[in-house]
């Protein structure tokens, strides 16, 4: 473990997912060649907690089998019929031992670019700050439908600039505090006695009628404890996916990023916008892809490997200086789900 490593990490990943519109649960989905929980339990097992938690409800057996698959070292937490963020978390907390001590990591299954480094430094914050809760937030032009972030320096001028006071969601929020632009990521670091304490004593009051996790935050923060927010300008970071059009754009944007990287290291895209890799390719220099192709699973690609227009390769390895031929279908035949 790193000085910094948080006790343990929660991710949920309970939620329903009805805006997808299909028989295979939401963090299931995939993009880049990895499900929506397998991108997030792969970012937070980058912070080496010593616990790593997936809370699970609707079609658990199917998530449960696939963590089984990608993440063996993950415990799934079933939570119950109360709803609501804060007790998915507690359900969370009630698979970790009693005696626990230090901070606990909270993210989600479905927000899939949020990478380990951004985690990093929320947990560096923290700790250096030695808050009670510390939460990720970025600013959106748009905010409507997250929850606002309530800065304490807004209403004391002489507050900590970087302390929260509270985070209202949409639906309880007031006209002014809908103006607000910094949105709440969903993504925390707590203490966690502190936060096993505030859970305890959270209620339903309010337009949902659920137990919220943000209410941690006004809590703590109400009981004079250090509390703060680290912003990320990159927004994507924290993109959630609820339906299919997010799920594409996150697909997109996650490919985009992928070709960047490989770009920089020596390999040749001829045509970007019609070029697909999956994450867990590994390139070679002077790699050249023609336009429409599409790298799948594990395939490996040796130094100066010339990929054909329109060419298809998956969980293949592919030998130096080798040419494939444009239209190309190549597998390895094992037939496993991608």
């Amino acid at each position: 473990m790193t000085p910094t490593a948080p006790a343990a990490v929660i991710v949920m990943a309970a939620g329903k997912g009805t805006r997808m519109r299909s028989v295979t649960p939401k963090v299931l989905h995939r993009i880049g060649g990895r499900s929506l929980v397998d991108h997030a339990v792969t970012a937070a097992r980058g912070l080496d907690p010593r616990h790593l938690i997936v809370v699970v409800r609707h079609e658990r057996d199917a998530v449960i089998a696939h963590l089984a698959e990608v993440a063996p070292d993950a415990v799934p937490a079933d939570q119950d019929e109360v709803p609501g963020t804060g007790r998915a978390v507690a359900c969370g907390l009630a698979a970790l031992p009693e005696d626990l001590t230090g901070s606990v990591v909270v993210t989600s299954g479905d927000v899939p670019l949020l990478d380990t480094a951004t985690l990093e430094a929320l947990v560096r914050q923290h700790a250096e700050r030695g808050d009670a809760v510390t939460l990720l937030t970025t600013e959106l032009e748009d905010p409507t439908g997250y929850g606002r972030v309530l800065r304490a320096c807004a209403q004391d001028p002489q507050a900590d600039p970087l302390s929260v006071a509270a985070v209202v969601e949409q639906r309880d929020a007031s006209e002014t505090q809908r103006a607000i632009r910094e949105v709440n990521a969903g993504v925390y670091v707590f203490d966690v006695a502190m936060l096993r304490d505030a859970l305890a004593r959270l209620g339903t009051d309010n337009d949902q009628g659920e137990v919220y996790l943000t209410d941690v935050v006004a809590l703590a923060h109400g009981r004079g404890l250090a509390t703060s927010a680290l912003v990320v300008t990159d927004h994507w970071l924290v993109e959630g996916c609820n339906d299919r059009a997010q799920l594409a754009a996150l697909g997109a944007e996650l490919n985009r990023r992928v070709l960047t990287g490989w770009m920089a290291q020596g390999v040749g895209v001829v045509d970007p916008s019609s070029t697909w890799v999956d994450i867990d390719v590994e390139l070679s220099r002077d790699v050249v892809l023609e336009q429409g192709v599409l790298l799948r699973g594990r395939t490996r690609l040796g130094e100066g490997t010339r990929v054909g227009a329109y060419s298809v390769l998956t969980d293949v390895s592919v030998p130096a200086g080798a040419v494939v031929a444009p239209f190309s279908q190549l597998d390895d035949g094992s037939g496993r789900d991608r």
